[in-house]
C-alpha cells in the first residue's frame, strides 16, 4: 500500500489559518437549522415577515471575501500568509478572490464532482477533513 503524501509543506509559509466554521470544524447544520427556525419563527412573528439580517459588522457575505480578510486584519497577518479554509463553494471562491495565500476546499461528501466544484471556485487543495493538514511531513 503506498504512503499517502503529507499536506504539511503546504503549510509551511501560513502564518494563519481563518477557518469558516460552519461544517469546516463540527457538524453543525442540524443544530443551526434549528436554532434558525427557532430565531426566524419568533423574530418574523413580531415583525410582520421583514428580513432579519444583522450586520454590525457592515461586511459583505461569501463570496465576497471581506469577512475572511477582516479576521486576517484582526490575526495581524496579510492574507498572502494566511490559509483560508472552506467546505462551501462561495467560501471557497471568497479565499480566492481575496487573495489568501492557500485556499482549503473541505469536502466530507466524498463525491468527485463537489471535489471538483472546489477546485474550479478557487481551491488550492481539496480534503476531506481539516485534520488532514496536520499530519507531519517526516
Amino acid at each position: 500500500m503506498a504512503a499517502v503524501p503529507s499536506l504539511a509543506p503546504c503549510l509551511h509559509s501560513v502564518r494563519a489559518m481563518v477557518l469558516d466554521t460552519d461544517e469546516v470544524i463540527a457538524d453543525s447544520a442540524r443544530r443551526h437549522a434549528a436554532a434558525w427556525q427557532r430565531a426566524f419563527d419568533a423574530w418574523l412573528s413580531e415583525r410582520e415577515g421583514q428580513r432579519p439580517f444583522d450586520r454590525r459588522l457592515g461586511l459583505a457575505g461569501k463570496p465576497d471575501p471581506a469577512l475572511f480578510v477582516e479576521a486576517a486584519r484582526r490575526l495581524g497577518v496579510t492574507v498572502s500568509d494566511t490559509a483560508a479554509v472552506e467546505d462551501s463553494l462561495a467560501g471557497v471562491e471568497a479565499g480566492h478572490h481575496g487573495g489568501f495565500g492557500l485556499v482549503v476546499g473541505v469536502d466530507r461528501t466524498g463525491d468527485p464532482g463537489k471535489a471538483a466544484d472546489l477546485r474550479r471556485r478557487g481551491a488550492d487543495i481539496v480534503v476531506s477533513d481539516p485534520g488532514e493538514l496536520l499530519i507531519g511531513d517526516d
